[in-house]
């Protein structure tokens, strides 16, 4: 059996698990009033809602004590699931942790996620209250070619397996981030996706979507609302073990056709059929190799400043 054939025949039989039946715990996701704790008039320099009315969040457009009381009168978990093997366990995954104990989910309850190979060690470092750390051993999967591919299909199988139980709300994000200043519960949502920080500014007739019209990725041109990152997904489990399952999905569509396109794109395409229920704005996800444009105004999160090396 040729490689090609052996992935589309495994990539097949995950999505078949991930499809199947599973019991959910009654998860307290309700959002309050935008009223009560969104301003978008704060900010007239820059686009603070979508067309479909899902809030973009830039510095001062929200009041996180409104959310803070809301959320902890329930009690919320929240799980951050980081893919950290080889290189990215060594270089990234240590400064990640650190600023994530210092910055995500302030006051709330945390768990972090860790998706690794067996070669990594739990980290030794003191977490604050309210935190804990799962370490989510992986196998050794050689023939993965497709670095998200082997993250998306780790997590997917650790969702349907007991994170669905665990956590009120699910983040996804790369290891080499870094976070510089709260990442709090005014990020929580059903389904919360990242603005590219690059391709934010620039002409929407440029953004790299996926125009090859024979893949399941496709967008076609004079189509498409923004340009997402693949470096931070969020929302509730459920959600997010729907975006997999059709990343999935688009996955094998293309194998079959011959095509391959990346996770990012697929993501893209999720995101224009499903629209998010927030957007974080570049502040939280900002690459420091580019000059800080006026319209950011606090970095939360950057991309780790060694992550080319």
């Amino acid at each position: 059996m040729n490689s090609k054939r052996r992935m589309l025949l495994l990539v097949s039989v995950l999505l078949s698990l991930l499809t199947a039946k599973h019991y959910l715990r009654n998860h307290l996701t309700e959002e309050p009033q935008l009223s009560t704790w969104f301003r978008p008039k704060k900010r007239l320099d820059v686009t603070t809602t979508t067309d479909w009315l899902a809030p973009i969040l830039w510095e001062g457009t929200f009041s996180t004590q409104a959310l803070d009381k809301y959320y902890q009168r329930r009690n919320i978990t929240v799980g951050l699931a980081v893919f950290a093997s080889g290189r990215f366990a060594d270089k990234y995954l240590e400064l990640f942790l650190q600023s994530a104990n210092k910055y995500f989910m302030p006051g709330h309850r945390v768990v972090f996620y860790i998706m690794t190979d067996s070669h990594l060690r739990q980290p030794n470092m003191a977490l604050r209250p309210l935190c804990t750390f799962q370490m989510l051993l992986m196998e050794e999967e050689t023939w993965w070619s497709d670095i998200d591919l082997v993250r998306m299909k780790v997590l997917g199988e650790h969702i349907v397996a007991h994170i669905l139980q665990e956590a009120d709300f699910l983040f996804s994000m790369a290891a080499n981030l870094v976070f510089q200043d709260d990442f709090g519960v005014e990020t929580l949502g059903t389904s919360v996706a990242q603005l590219h920080g690059w391709w934010y500014f620039r002409n929407t007739k440029n953004y790299p979507y996926e125009r090859r019209s024979r893949s399941a990725a496709y967008i076609p041109f004079g189509q498409g609302d923004f340009f997402y990152g693949g470096s931070i997904v969020g929302g509730t489990p459920q959600k997010i073990l729907d975006l997999i399952r059709e990343y999935l999905r688009g996955v094998i569509h293309d194998l079959e056709k011959g095509l391959n396109s990346t996770f990012e794109r697929y993501l893209n395409k999720f995101f224009f059929l499903n629209k998010p229920a927030k957007l974080l704005s570049p502040e939280y996800g900002w690459d420091s190799t580019f000059n800080v444009p006026p319209q950011v105004h606090y970095v939360k999160v950057a991309l780790h400043p060694e992550r080319r090396g």
